[in-house]
């Protein structure tokens, strides 16, 4: 697949941006802040202080007003103490939006396009306001008063107006702002949905039914069924999107719960032009420049194009998360909550060309668009505790309310992060008072195929039991003629139940076997699921919302060896493992700094470089192709039952036999990312005449329960891999969950040579 989620995941960042501090600037810390005089503002601010117009001065201190993050000090932009940022917030507050919008911190199309959008007429109320007045105003007007104001503010405005409110704040106004999904509860006050994850290891079509009847058990499950494919192949998202249409169809409920395959637009839009119908909800991850959209394989003349061609009652959905900018090399200089901002402006630009669109085609019902923020899911160079993962929740759901967006979250943590399981559960408490539109929704915490940390079904019962918020009235009703709920929304016997769920949708397609037949195919099938590694919840704790006591024991067990594989390193010997082996490093100093400083893991070391240099000046042209193996984040992924020199040798052979040229030595990185295998084609196929691949095996980042590895597929021109940097994720496609366990290797290596034959 084209890498998307996964690729965010990887938390990779491109040595030599700008936003990056340099080892000189490292050595001599940036100067403090001046102290502001009274009642100066930013603009006046960077004036006195540098006599002139100092962009890098003003982007500083925008970051700096912001609680600090780690992904903010990794640009550069993050106070260095308290004192910093009060003087930053001081002149915030004395700045007019207009001041705010006459200075964007960098400018594109896609600031553009969201600036083009912005209501003119409202807009002469508040550009004179300064941002402490717009603060006071969200926080002591109604909402009667806040509403008619939205459509004047701009993205980078109200970025800078949350920068200035606690959490408590933040809460104040996320509960007092509501928009809802069209024809739905979604999104109301009160209201709290879920969109189901069913992800697989391998895209098996049970594992992804059974997550989901396991969902309607527990009565979860309004706002969508979205799945992240392994495999971004259009015939194998299309089997994917089958399997969730057949679901909504089977049930009739697809005319109030929409289904998605997270592929690339590109992919969604061809399988809907091959077989109208077959898709429902569009989804896309986004960014909040043209430069980062890059890495996603987007423009804006691409989502514009898809914008206007998307029909049917279900619109677009959208997938933002701090950090997600930098971390692909684009921070351009600016803090995190800026750009996040500026994703959310994207999103509502491209809710209102759909709405138009739809008006134009004559058809009925306004424009269904939402969007999830992936708070936490890139690793600790973004932010590391629970603390921050609560404030970039709060903040997030502020700015996309304020962008009058319907927004949910995914409150969610990397194994890498100093957040535990537990922790989630205070980050979730701390969080929901917000009311966000939806959370995810999986059969525990952990996602077995992206290995991460997010909300389980018993969350969502513990949430609706403490706050009391609703699902969607629609789907309430569907669950009541499951008999899983009674009228007033109580747990029935067939609770947690998902044989009986099976029982039904067997019913529904005209099965009239036995209850008790269907209850025995059921055992089956849910053993089978499990045997893959993909969790099934059958009943509950001591409560309702408690986890069954063996299942919560499992969890546990994994998510303690995933924090052994993120920490564990490559043995001595690996090297010995493998034919003709070439030990490569990155500019890691050891383990930790990999982990918070995903960069040094990007680069080689010059020797490394010299020694690639010396295989291509021994070899000359008579390879196109090379196969490099790192450890990422899971080292025991490569070294557990001989699973990386096993799917090497595959590779290998698979290559060979369809006639590409490999180079006989296997090239072996520790401390290595996605980026470390770009830098192996750059020094070895630069300059080439023809095209010349790099295959690279990665061990994937722990959680899922398997020890996994992916192959990185990248193909390019030896003149374009001879151009520092201009290699990237946007041209790399990926097969992932290989293990013994897991997606076979032999598959794994087949499929990837598949892939690769198919760039051309």
């Amino acid at each position: 697949m084209t890498i998307l989620r996964r690729r965010i995941l990887q938390g990779s960042c491109a040595l030599g941006g700008l936003q990056f501090l340099s080892p000189l600037q490292a050595a001599c810390p940036i100067p403090d802040l001046v102290p502001a005089l009274n009642g100066e503002d930013v603009i006046a601010y960077v004036h006195r202080v540098s006599g002139r117009w100092d962009w890098d001065l003003y982007r500083r201190l925008l970051g700096a007003a912001n609680d600090w993050k780690e992904g903010d000090a990794i640009v550069g932009v993050a106070a260095s103490h308290e004192t910093e940022r009060q003087i930053a917030r001081s002149l915030l507050e004395n700045t007019t939006l207009e001041q705010i919008d006459a200075h964007p911190p960098f400018q594109d199309k896609t600031w553009e396009l969201i600036q083009s959008d912005i209501a003119p007429q409202s807009k002469t109320v508040t550009n004179s306001w300064t941002l402490g007045q717009f603060k006071a105003f969200l926080l002591e007007r109604p909402d009667s008063n806040i509403y008619p104001i939205l459509p004047s503010l701009s993205s980078d405005s109200i970025a800078c107006v949350v920068k200035l409110l606690s959490n408590e704040e933040l809460i104040a106004i996320g509960k007092k702002l509501f928009f809802r999904l069209p024809g739905s509860q979604i999104g109301a006050k009160g209201y709290m949905g879920a969109r189901i994850q069913p992800n697989s290891p391998t895209d098996n079509p049970d594992d992804i039914r059974w997550q989901v009847l396991d969902a309607f058990s527990y009565a979860v499950g309004d706002v969508l069924i979205g799945t992240n494919p392994v495999s971004s192949e259009i015939a194998s998202v299309a089997a994917v999107e089958a399997t969730l249409k057949d679901i909504v169809d089977t049930f009739g409920i697809s005319d109030i719960l929409p289904y998605c395959v997270l592929s690339h637009i590109d992919i969604q839009a061809e399988i809907e032009n091959q077989r109208p119908g077959s898709t429902a909800l569009w989804f896309q991850s986004i960014a909040g420049s043209d430069a980062a959209n890059k890495t996603f394989d987007l423009s804006l003349d691409k989502l514009l194009r898809h914008t206007e061609s998307k029909t049917g009652r279900f619109g677009l959905y959208f997938e933002t998360g701090q950090g997600a900018d930098f971390s692909n090399g684009h921070g351009a200089g600016t803090d995190m909550l800026i750009h996040e901002s500026r994703k959310y402006g994207l999103a509502r630009s491209l809710q209102q060309r759909l709405a138009r669109e739809k008006k134009r085609k004559g058809e009925t019902g306004d424009a269904w668009v939402h969007l999830n923020d992936v708070a936490g899911f890139i690793g600790p160079e973004v932010f590391r505790t629970r603390e921050q993962l609560v404030r970039c929740c709060l903040e997030d759901i502020v700015m996309g309310k304020l962008h009058q967006l319907t927004i949910g979250l995914d409150i969610c943590t990397t194994l890498h992060m100093d957040v535990s399981l537990d922790d989630l559960g205070w980050c979730i408490e701390q969080i929901m008072p917000a009311n966000p539109a939806y959370l995810m929704a999986l059969p525990t915490r952990i996602d077995p195929m992206l290995g991460y940390l997010t909300t389980g079904y018993h969350d969502h019962v513990k949430i609706r039991e403490t706050f009391g918020y609703r699902i969607n009235d629609a789907m309430q009703t569907f669950f009541q003629s499951l008999h899983v709920i009674d009228h007033d929304g109580k747990p029935t016997h067939h609770f947690g139940d998902p044989a009986w769920i099976y029982v039904c949708y067997c019913r529904k397609r005209g099965d009239l076997r036995s209850e008790d037949d269907l209850r025995h195919e059921a055992k089956e099938k849910i053993d089978q699921v499990r045997q893959r590694g993909v969790f099934i919840s059958e009943g509950y704790g001591e409560t309702f919302s408690q986890l069954p006591k063996e299942l919560a024991a499992q969890v546990r067990d994994i998510y303690t060896d995933a924090k052994a594989c993120i920490w564990a390193q490559l043995p001595d010997d690996f090297e010995s493992r493998f034919d003709v082996p070439v030990s490569l490093e990155t500019l890691s100093k050891d383990r930790n700094d990999y982990i918070l400083h995903p960069t040094s893991g990007e680069d080689l070391s010059l020797e490394s470089l010299k020694q690639i240099s010396r295989i291509k000046a021994k070899h000359g042209e008579r390879f196109d192709t090379a196969i490099a193996i790192s450890d990422g984040l899971n080292a025991l992924a490569c070294t557990s039952d001989q699973q990386a020199e096993t799917l090497a040798s595959l590779l290998r052979r698979e290559l060979t036999s369809q006639g590409y040229k490999v180079i006989p030595e296997s090239l072996l990185i520790r401390a290595g990312r996605v980026r470390a295998g770009y830098r192996i084609g750059e020094t070895l196929f630069g300059g080439r005449p023809e095209n010349c691949q790099i295959l690279h095996i990665i061990g994937e980042r722990p959680g899922s329960g398997h020890r996994t590895l992916s192959v990185y597929i990248t193909r390019a021109p030896g003149a374009t891999w001879g151009i520092r940097s201009k290699v990237d994720h946007n041209i790399t496609k990926v097969v992932s969950g290989i293990a013994q366990t897991s997606l076979q290797p032999e598959e794994g290596a087949t499929t990837a040579v598949r892939i690769l034959k198919s760039l051309g």
